[in-house]
């Protein structure tokens, strides 16, 4: 039914398309509101007969606060929940891979693109919705986040109770080596919160170039690289225009370098609509997991060394986005665009 514009959805729609919907738009409105809602949720209570609350959650806070960077607090049963399949099924979203990952190893793997929210990392790696753990036994995925997210109790343990930590090095560095464990796979979203002022319908843009950090700790800690590319990931949003050099971009990049994340303007659809809203369009999500990048430890390597194997990590991604392209829907004319 269409009125004033807006189409929205039928009435009688199958049980399992409402469970799916109401998966994702959960997951949508916490990622970007959990932490404030949290926030808010604990001011209130000290208004009332639960202030008590209020001050266990921060005194909590506080002695938990390195937990997010070494390694998180999983629960099997949130990491396996039916719930996350819905999710999943929604789009549909769906895990492929190119080789076996031996679990003898710990591994580095560079997920693109960032797309407006990093919806197909979370559901491949984060929860077992698309079947990680029977496609790569062994392993141990854990899926790292902007650092602005665990500043809030409650929504860090929500957080940490699927495979996600915070992104920095501490964490990394716990992970691949200080825990003193083999099969840990480290996902990192290598383009970064800028990255998604690039996620436009149809667009393949990297930022890629300049970004080295994560080759010289896989190479510091011995961790083999593999590219992930995951097709789909930037068509599920709509978002306004901001090509380069118009007053929007110059806006949201400014924004980003001061708030640490970024603003996009997008839109999707509602939950009772199909025009408008921040639940993502139900297109699929393809997460095409490459080849390892067999890396010897070498705790002091040198930028020479940083950049060859960085050249060789982008040579991989390319070749891996060219290789499944036709396979999901993309041109074959089309090709990545790396900044």
């Amino acid at each position: 039914m269409k009125l004033l514009g807006i189409s929205f959805a039928p009435l009688l729609v199958p049980l399992h398309r409402r469970l799916e919907t109401f998966a994702v738009a959960q997951w949508c409105i916490l990622f970007l509101i959990g932490g404030l809602l949290c926030f808010l949720f604990l001011l209130y209570l000290l208004t009332t007969s639960f202030y008590w609350v209020t001050i266990l959650a921060y005194i909590w806070f506080y002695i938990d606060w390195h937990t997010s960077h070494r390694g998180g607090r999983r629960s099997q049963w949130m990491v396996t929940s039916r719930f996350w399949r819905h999710m999943a099924n929604y789009f549909p979203a769906r895990l492929h891979k190119t080789a076996d990952l031996d679990p003898k190893h710990n591994y580095m793997l560079g997920f693109h693109p960032h797309g407006v929210m990093g919806i197909g990392a979370f559901i491949s790696f984060g929860t077992d919705a698309t079947d990680f753990s029977k496609k790569f036994p062994g392993l141990k995925p854990t899926v790292l986040i902007l650092s602005q997210q665990f500043y809030f109790p409650l929504w860090r343990d929500y957080l940490m109770s699927v495979a996600i930590c915070d992104v920095n090095r501490e964490s990394v560095d716990y992970t691949l080596g200080k825990c003193g464990e083999s099969g840990n796979a480290v996902i990192i979203v290598v383009g970064g919160a800028i990255e998604s002022l690039e996620a436009h319908p149809n667009s393949h843009t990297l930022y890629l170039k300049g970004r080295k950090g994560f080759v010289k700790r896989a190479i510091i800690h011995g961790a083999h690289l593999v590219p992930v590319y995951s097709f789909g990931e930037t068509d599920i949003y709509e978002q306004i225009p901001n090509p380069p050099g118009s007053r929007l971009k110059w806006f949201q990049t400014k924004m980003t370098k001061i708030l640490g994340f970024a603003p996009p303007i997008f839109h999707g659809r509602g939950i009772f609509n199909y025009t408008m809203g921040i639940i993502p369009y139900r297109k699929p999500i393809n997460t095409v997991v490459g080849k390892p990048i067999a890396i010897s430890k070498d705790t002091s390597p040198s930028q020479e060394k940083v950049d060859r194997i960085h050249q060789e990590y982008v040579e991989a991604l390319e070749t891996l986005f060219e290789e499944h392209k036709t396979k999901y829907g993309v041109d074959p004319d089309k090709h990545l665009t790396l900044i």
